[in-house]
């Protein structure tokens, strides 16, 4: 019977959730985004549909996100929106309850831990594995992470930076700091409001960062009209930005990200400290696309960085490869129910 144990593996993320079935890739994509009715708490949309909806709702819906700095804040919200992607993510197979792997940041508590377990379950899972995001970050961008040698990964996401360094199946030397895509986000939001006096919410300076963003300054500056509500006037207005505004904009927290990665350098033992030199730092999750940030760690750390293959989608790959050969990654596996 177990023939027909659907396994899907989770990234559950604090900005999108991806679902990956082994042997199909990854199925769903979308926004971590609830939207609920504030009169009768009932849950209106969930993912894409939600997050078109943010900031643009009548006061009576909310729109937001039940996740912060990649941990559950809001439970029941965390429930339903597991229920709804795994009920989207299996399709006709309804009748048999899914094994389910699902990641969670480096730095998680036991109690958050058990969170997304318990979350998982009563949301029609059979089985919920919980495992470090450093880890299937490493398994999905093609590590080999059983060998006897360092591999540093370095998975930057909404809320969440995890950087970890890895040995035989397990983390040698990890932290995880709350200092992700969300805040950069908010950097530039806060760099517009104090430069030129203009209002803009947290979609447009994400489309800021992703349309013309980089790590380090650059010569070639890329341009973009950006439109928001005057400060001053309550009008609306907009204003042009360049590269290398939002590489200023960033930086406070873009050092905070690379003092994590020295940081857990520092704490490596030199035999792995000298694996890492030759094998380089491997970066994934969606905040690494931003533009030069692999050569903005070669200039901050002194050690070779690259991207990822589909750096996005390396921790739901991880996901899906751990699942399919549990027995390979038991020692990685840290809570099960």
């Amino acid at each position: 019977m177990t023939f027909f144990t659907p396994k899907l593996g989770i990234d559950l993320g604090t900005a999108n959730t991806l679902v990956f079935v082994p042997g199909k890739g990854v199925v769903l994509n979308e926004p971590s985004v609830v939207a609920i009715s504030e009169i009768d708490k009932r849950i209106l949309a969930v993912g894409a549909e939600a997050k078109e909806m943010i900031g643009r709702t009548p006061s009576e819906i909310i729109a937001y996100r039940p996740l912060r700095d990649g941990v559950i804040a809001d439970y029941r919200v965390t429930q339903a929106m597991l229920k709804y992607f795994i009920g989207k993510a299996l399709g006709k197979y309804q009748f048999f309850k899914p094994e389910v792997m699902i990641s969670v940041p480096t730095g998680v508590t036991s109690t958050e831990r058990r969170a997304v377990v318990e979350a998982a379950v009563r949301a029609g899972a059979r089985n919920a594995y919980v495992v470090k995001e450093s880890v299937l970050a490493a398994i999905g961008a093609g590590i080999p992470i059983q060998e006897a040698r360092g591999h540093m990964v370095v998975d930057i996401g909404g809320g969440t930076a995890d950087v970890a360094v890895i040995s035989l199946g397990g983390i040698v030397a990890s932290t995880s700091i709350k200092c992700a895509g969300d805040r950069l986000d908010h950097a530039i939001t806060d760099y517009i409001k104090k430069t030129y006096n203009l209002a803009i919410g947290d979609k447009t300076a994400e489309d800021v960062k992703i349309a013309i963003g980089s790590a380090v300054p650059v010569e070639e500056e890329l341009a973009m009209q950006v439109r928001g509500r005057d400060f001053i006037t309550g009008l609306p207005r907009s204003c042009e930005l360049k590269t290398n505004d939002i590489v200023k904009a960033m930086g406070k927290e873009l050092r905070e990200i690379l003092k994590a990665v020295r940081d857990v350098l520092q704490d490596t033992p030199p035999e792995l400290a000298a694996d890492i030199i030759d094998s380089g730092i491997t970066m994934t999750g969606g905040t690494s696309l931003l533009r030069n940030f692999p050569e903005l760690v070669l200039r901050r750390t002194g050690v070779k960085a690259r991207l990822a293959d589909d750096a996005l989608y390396c921790v739901a790959k991880g996901s899906g490869i751990a699942l399919d050969h549990l027995d390979a990654y038991k020692k990685a596996i840290i809570a099960k129910r």
